[in-house]
């Protein structure tokens, strides 16, 4: 999977749990950049992109994860 295609797929996953089709992610997204994304909203996001990629992050990579770009830096590495 190249990484515009984890992108894209992330992007989904964005855009269903915070109904905002106007969501564009880059590597330096972080909550502070979506309205909606408080602690509640970062589980669910969370448990939506494991779903979604088939894969489960470690607690380690939650609570370490500084932006989306590190997200799907994790993503990629898990799914090679």
């Amino acid at each position: 999977m190249t990484k515009k295609e984890t992108y894209e797929k992330l992007e989904e996953v964005f855009h269903d749990i915070f109904d905002d089709e106007s969501i564009v992610l880059k590597d330096t997204t972080t909550a502070e950049d979506i309205e909606d994304w408080d602690s509640l909203e970062h589980i669910n996001l969370i448990v939506a992109v494991e779903k979604s990629f088939g894969i489960k992050f470690t607690m380690g990579e939650v609570t370490g994860m500084k932006n989306v770009g590190e997200m799907a830096d994790i993503i990629e590495e898990r799914i090679k």
